[in-house]
């Protein structure tokens, strides 16, 4: 299981003008809930939650969050980003309670060198994390994929994953994980097979419209 360290301030203002003051002094709006708790706002430092961004995977590192003096193990749910600058504008935490299981994505990480890719095939990796249900203590960093033995023509379905004791995959179990395709066929004509030239085609008339007739418009 990841862990990182994340300082924040409560606070009791609220409203789309308090949280335009917190981004233009370097700090993000955001909001910690649990079933246990009732939703508290908070105060992140921008640069700080960069940096951890940085260096974790946000949606299933335990984030250890110190709220003055008292610290809360959490998960973040959401990160809103701004559609044009992508700079980050909100997020929300969920605290995790001790014994009740929370749903996660893990990335699944592909390891070897499979045999069809030496053969000529191509590795196409069909999914890149995987969604499970297990106790916050047991979430895995990730989980391996190895694709050493995989011939062409021949793929790895979620069944065949290796899963830690105590996880829940809740993907379907026959979906393809990755496989190993044929290499593609050449598109050069063969030796001796004559290629035949199209046909030459006409040039479109251009033609000034008839009174009472709309010139075409591109839409905006």
């Amino acid at each position: 299981m990841a862990t990182a360290n994340l300082d924040a301030r409560a606070r009791t203002d609220r409203g789309k003008g308090v949280a335009r003051k917190l981004r233009q002094s370097g700090q993000i709006p955001a909001i910690i809930y649990g079933h246990s708790r009732e939703p508290q706002s908070l105060a992140i430092d921008t640069r700080e939650l960069e940096r951890l961004l940085e260096r974790v995977a946000a949606a299933s590192t335990v984030i250890e969050l110190a709220i003055e003096g008292r610290t809360a193990r959490t998960l973040i749910r959401e990160i809103q980003r701004h559609p044009v600058k992508r700079s980050i504008i909100h997020v929300d935490f969920q605290e995790l309670v001790a014994g009740e299981k929370v749903t996660v994505s893990i990335p699944l990480v592909f390891t070897g060198s499979a045999e069809g890719v030496r053969g000529g095939g191509i590795l196409d990796q069909v999914m890149h994390e995987l969604e499970i249900r297990v106790d916050p203590a047991n979430i895995p960093n990730h989980v391996d994929v190895d694709v050493g033995p995989l011939q062409i023509g021949h793929s790895i379905h979620v069944r065949d994953l290796n899963i830690p004791a105590g996880v829940e995959v809740l993907d379907e179990e026959d979906a393809t994980v990755c496989t190993v395709s044929a290499p593609r066929a050449s598109e050069t004509p063969a030796a001796g097979v004559a290629v035949v030239p199209e046909a030459a085609v006409e040039p479109e008339l251009i033609r000034k419209p008839k009174e009472g007739e709309e010139e075409g418009s591109e839409e905006s």
